[in-house]
């Protein structure tokens, strides 16, 4: 049975942006890549949009001419294709935010749709990214409440793709402090934070063993955990998080929802099961 990545594209630049990050996923993991449009009618091979899909499929092909790849147009609402879709796939990729929309928008409904509730890994792509020039993958990781299967995504991605694995971790002061209208004594912060540390660390530990390989630089930051990840993002290559705890058994928790919309490098979802 073929194991594949799906990328949805709509025939826009950013969305040609994603399918390219995709293609190289997917030679990286050896896995075929299936490429599809969607929208409520069909555009046909003609139209504008099919033209310009056309063309980044060929470009694809060009730049991975070993790389196995089927591209299909299907009718519909974008967001419940591609998650139907992606129920059979390793990873579903899209933009952070395609065609509609307007301008200074971030993220997009389908990308929104889709983060909240395909079954698989996704990978949301802005359409511009940073890195710091050092190979690094982010994760975030909650040292009270370790997300395993976010923590296995980030440690594999980092191992293939020899890169460092910066796990960030956010702290807040408690009460009055965290107000910062009562400054704690400097002794109180800094075991405060040694605690946190060692959470963070014990979190990692097993998984340091399994993947010795893996330099991974735990990084324990004084923000809420949105704002820390979102931060990370913008020196990462990839940040690597959880769905979180939503309000149902789909959607997003408020961390990863607010990442989402603000990431500054591709957002990778941990999949749900």
């Amino acid at each position: 049975m073929t194991r594949y990545v799906v990328a949805g594209v709509d025939g826009s630049a950013a969305s040609a942006a994603a399918l390219r990050w995709a293609a190289a996923e997917g030679v990286a993991r050896g896995l075929a890549l299936r490429v599809v449009t969607v929208s409520p009618r069909r555009h046909g091979t003609g139209s504008a949009v099919g033209r310009r899909v056309a063309t980044a499929v060929a470009e694809v092909r060009r730049g991975h001419p070993r790389l196995d790849v089927v591209a299909r147009e299907i009718a519909g609402v974008p967001e419940r294709v591609l998650n139907d879709v992606g129920a059979g796939a390793e990873l579903l990729v899209v933009a952070t935010r395609g065609s509609g929309g307007f301008p200074g928008l971030r993220l997009g409904s389908v990308a929104l749709g889709v983060a909240a509730d395909a079954p698989c890994a996704v990978a949301l792509v802005p359409e511009e990214s940073g890195g710091s020039g050092v190979p690094e993958v982010a994760v975030g990781v909650d040292g009270h409440h370790p997300d395993a299967r976010a923590l296995d995504l980030a440690f594999e991605t980092a191992r293939r793709r020899e890169a460092r694995l910066r796990a960030v971790g956010a702290w807040r002061l408690p009460a009055p402090y965290d107000e910062q209208v009562v400054m704690p004594v400097e002794e109180d912060r800094a075991d405060w934070e040694d605690g946190e540390l060692q959470l963070l660390e014990e979190a990692l530990r097993g998984r340091r063993a399994k993947y010795p390989s893996v330099a991974v630089l735990p990084d324990l930051r004084l923000f809420g955990p949105a704002d820390a990840l979102v931060r990370a993002s913008g020196s990462a290559d990839l940040l690597v998080v959880g769905r979180g705890e939503a309000r149902t058994s789909r959607g997003l928790g408020g961390v990863a929802h607010a990442v989402a919309h603000h990431t500054r490098c591709p957002l990778l979802l941990a999949p749900r099961h």
